[in-house]
C-alpha cells in the first residue's frame, strides 16, 4: 500500500485551498520562537567574583612578601618549622588563636623586611642584625622541636610566642637604626 506522493500531487486536481494573507508570517514566528528559546536561566557569576577576589589577594601578597634590593634579595621567615612528617605539632596548628598570633608576627615581620632598604653604606649593619635574626629562627626551631618531644606546656607556647616578639622588636630596631644612619643630620639636631 505504499503511495507515491508525486502520484497524489499529480491525481489531486483540488486546487482551491486558500491559505490566509497571514500564514507566512505567523509560521516565521512560530519557527523563530522553537528554534531560538531564550534560557530561562540567568548565569550565575558569583564564582567569577570570588576567583578575582583570590587572584588579587595572592597578587597583593607576593607584592609585599619579597623585595629585592641592589640585586639582593631579603630573607623571608616561614611559618613555623618545616615539618618532616604531618603528625609534629607546632604553634598555630594548637589553636586558631595561637595560629592567628603566629600568622600575625609572621607577616609583621616579613612586611618589616621587605620595608628595609640595603644599600652599601649599611650593610655591615644589615648583616649583623641578619644574623641575630638568624639566632632567633634557631632557637624558635629548636623549641618548637622541644614543643613535639614534651608535649603542649605554657612555658614552651609562651617562649615561642616571645621569640616572636623579639624578633619583630629587633626589626624595628634595625629599622630605627638604618633610619639614624641615612639621616645622621637630624640625629645630630635631636640630641642636643
Amino acid at each position: 500500500m505504499d503511495k507515491d506522493i508525486r502520484d497524489i500531487l499529480k491525481n489531486n486536481t483540488n486546487n482551491n485551498v486558500e491559505i490566509s494573507s497571514k500564514h507566512r508570517e505567523r509560521f516565521q514566528q512560530k519557527l523563530l520562537s522553537e528554534l531560538h528559546e531564550k534560557p530561562n536561566k540567568k548565569k550565575n557569576y558569583k564564582w567569577l567574583y570570588v576567583a578575582a577576589s583570590i587572584v588579587l589577594l595572592v597578587g597583593v601578597g607576593i607584592k609585599f612578601s619579597q623585595t629585592n634590593i641592589e640585586g639582593e634579595s631579603l630573607p623571608k621567615i616561614t611559618n613555623s618549622v618545616e615539618l618532616n612528617n604531618d603528625s609534629q605539632i607546632s604553634l598555630g596548628s594548637i589553636s586558631p588563636e595561637l595560629k592567628t598570633i603566629e600568622s600575625y608576627y609572621i607577616n609583621t615581620i616579613n612586611y618589616e623586611l621587605s620595608q628595609l632598604e640595603l644599600t652599601k653604606e649599611n650593610k655591615e649593619l644589615f648583616d649583623g642584625y641578619l644574623t641575630q635574626l638568624g639566632l632567633l629562627t634557631k632557637e624558635y626551631k629548636s623549641l618548637t622541636q622541644e614543643l613535639n618531644k614534651k608535649g603542649i606546656n605554657d612555658d614552651t607556647i609562651n617562649a615561642l610566642i616571645g621569640n616572636l616578639q623579639m624578633r619583630l622588636q629587633l626589626l624595628k630596631r634595625m629599622q630605627k637604626q638604618l633610619h639614624e644612619f641615612k639621616n645622621p643630620n637630624q640625629n645630630d639636631t635631636q640630641t642636643i
